[in-house]
């Protein structure tokens, strides 16, 4: 996607790899929108943890870089012993693996890499294996994330309002993203609609990063507060919902994904409104038989009693320039704690349609087109 800076607009993938340092590259999507930086994760521990810390966030990106984290520890090894090598590849894949528990994308895009590096049959194929590979994966969720817009594009119409929630964009894919996907290529269609974030608390990436990238590509789009949407589609201000997805069943066609998606999906059939997920291919499991199963993440409470912002914006300027550093606000009564997971699982009955790179598929129908959507035995 492109990105202005000043006045010059610049394409950016939001993760890659220096062969020459052995490093993973990064937007450091925690800045944004306020501050747009790109760093270096120099190990794969620390790779792993800007996917914990949320440096880096969204299925098919924190896939990818767990994939180039995989490449990132195996190029590191020294020696030439095959055993010690793939002892310590398990020990990488492992920490990288345990990162972020609910999103399947990371684990599959390694086991992806460990299949490929297998064909090597000395310690350095493997690692030159392991970085193609990875390269393979990265360059896939591109195309990917393309098809699910071609796919996707035919849903909207001219004059829609589309919801979404969280950000499946760009930023939570190596480029295009899912849920904006089908936004991006009506854009290029020459298609006029609006575009609804939810803010998505408790760490808002709807208004700050999908937001920042409809911005960026000069999308109409307003932010609502997350329990505003219920008013506005009884209102029948929206005629769509487009969410993305960390996990998706492929036996049963339930997605897990930012925590309220399953509210909103069950306003939008409360309101018979049509409610779609976008996903690529790596994101669906094909093991779990049933959503309850799905490990639910349940990250630190401070994200819920408190916000991070950049203080000292005066709303009066038009200037994007602010006179503050980012800073944590508690917001929350300071006795009191808080629950704070960070996912939840919509049930098959309640999506209209499943948008993948192989086409758009009702939610019980994913496992009788498993060949069609990458299953392998």
């Amino acid at each position: 996607m492109n990105v202005t800076i000043g006045h010059r607009a610049e394409h950016f993938r939001t993760v890659t790899f220096n062969a020459g340092t052995n490093s993973v590259q990064l937007i450091e999507q925690r800045l944004l929108p306020h501050e747009f930086q790109i760093v270096a994760t120099k190990d794969y521990r620390a790779t792993a943890r800007a996917i914990t810390e949320m440096v880096v966030r969204g299925a098919g990106a924190i896939g990818a870089t767990a994939a180039y984290g995989l490449a990132q520890g195996a190029r590191a090894f020294r020696g030439t012993n095959l055993d010690r090598f793939t002892r310590h590849l398990d020990s990488v894949f492992n920490t990288l693996a345990s990162a972020r528990p609910t999103a399947v994308d990371l684990v599959n895009a390694m086991q992806d890499v460990r299949r490929q590096m297998l064909t090597g049959v000395t310690v350095a194929e493997q690692q030159a294996l392991a970085l193609a590979a990875a390269e393979d994966f990265a360059n896939e969720d591109v195309r990917h994330c393309e098809a699910i817009g071609r796919h996707g594009a035919r849903l909207i119409r001219t004059g829609m309002r589309v919801l979404t929630h969280c950000n499946a964009g760009w930023l939570a894919f190596v480029d295009v993203g899912t849920a904006t996907a089908p936004m991006y290529a009506a854009q290029a269609q020459g298609k006029k609609f609006h575009v609804f974030c939810d803010e998505t608390r408790p760490r808002s990436q709807g208004a700050s990063l999908t937001a920042w990238e409809l911005a960026q590509q000069k999308i109409p789009h307003h932010v609502i507060a997350d329990n505003a949407a219920g008013h506005l589609m009884q209102r029948g201000e929206i005629d769509l919902v487009i969410v993305g997805s960390d996990r998706t069943l492929g036996r049963t066609g339930e997605v897990a994904n930012k925590i309220g998606t399953y509210t909103k999906a069950v306003l939008a059939a409360r309101h018979r409104i049509p409610f779609y997920v976008a996903i690529p291919l790596s994101t669906i499991d094909w093991n779990l038989k049933r959503g309850f199963d799905i490990p639910i993440e349940e990250r630190h409470e401070d994200e819920v009693l408190g916000a991070w912002g950049v203080a000292g914006k005066n709303p009066l300027r038009k200037s994007a320039a602010t006179s503050g550093k980012r800073t944590y606000v508690r917001v929350a009564n300071p006795e009191s704690h808080a629950r704070n997971p960070g996912f939840d699982v919509t049930p098959p009955e309640l999506i209209t349609g499943i948008i993948t790179p192989a086409g758009v598929f009702k939610p019980n129908a994913l496992w009788k087109n498993r060949l069609k959507l990458g299953f392998s035995v």
